[in-house]
């Protein structure tokens, strides 16, 4: 039964997208979605009973199911691990490029104060996918750090993305590598300034700092 609906609700969504794109993300394409797909107009409450916010929660999750399959069939284990994270994010982004517009009116929908806390969830599983994607199996204090640089990463490289009209999104993949170097640069710094001070203040035993895990990265060479 579950996943009769769930089969469903991917018909309907399939339906809409392509009237997102003028229409917006609104009751009335959900609506016309449903007579699109052949089923009657009760199922609009059926498949998304909260409506046009959970359809679109219903996009995002699909798009991270899509992206994790797709991440599957590469041989991320032969890649470093910051050539794993750009990969996560250039074939996240380059599976929605025929939704660019549904996205950005997405987005536009999600920045509402009352559906900010479901945006940030959605978005935390988004880069938590890319991160179990990319092998990542931290349960630690690390897991929170990784996801909140990444999530920094990924959105300001979704937003440039939405705007960039350059041949095969060359720019925006400049753009991706330049924002994984900086964050990466970054966090060397604050780890070997940690190192000191740790070696300075070694009675004080201190948690692992925020975001050290990509200078990790940096100082071991697996960048």
């Amino acid at each position: 039964m579950a996943h009769h609906l769930e089969e469903e609700r991917r018909r309907i969504l399939a339906a809409a997208l392509p009237n997102v794109a003028f229409d917006g993300w609104t009751a009335k394409t959900l609506t016309a979605a449903v007579e699109a797909a052949g089923f009657e107009p009760a199922m609009a409450v059926r498949a998304f009973p909260g409506g046009v916010r959970e359809m679109i929660g219903f996009f995002i999750a699909e798009a991270d199911r899509e992206m994790v399959e797709a991440l599957e069939a590469r041989d991320l284990p032969s890649m470093k691990i910051r050539d794993r994270i750009r990969t996560a994010v250039q074939v996240r982004l380059e599976q929605n490029a025929p939704w660019r517009e549904a996205i950005r009116r997405a987005l536009a929908h999600e920045m509402a104060p009352q559906n900010a806390p479901a945006a940030l969830r959605r978005l935390h599983r988004t880069v938590d996918a890319m991160w179990y994607a990319a092998g990542d199996r931290a349960a630690d204090f690390n897991y929170y750090t990784k996801r909140m640089l990444l999530a920094g990463v990924y959105s300001s490289t979704l937003l440039y993305w939405l705007n960039d009209r350059s041949e095969g999104s060359a720019a925006t993949w400049r753009f991706l590598d330049r924002r994984i170097d900086d964050v990466m640069k970054i966090q060397t710094v604050k780890g070997r300034l940690g190192g000191r001070l740790d070696r300075i203040g070694g009675l004080v035993r201190r948690p692992r700092r925020p975001g050290a895990v990509i200078g990790a990265w940096a100082r071991r060479g697996d960048a």
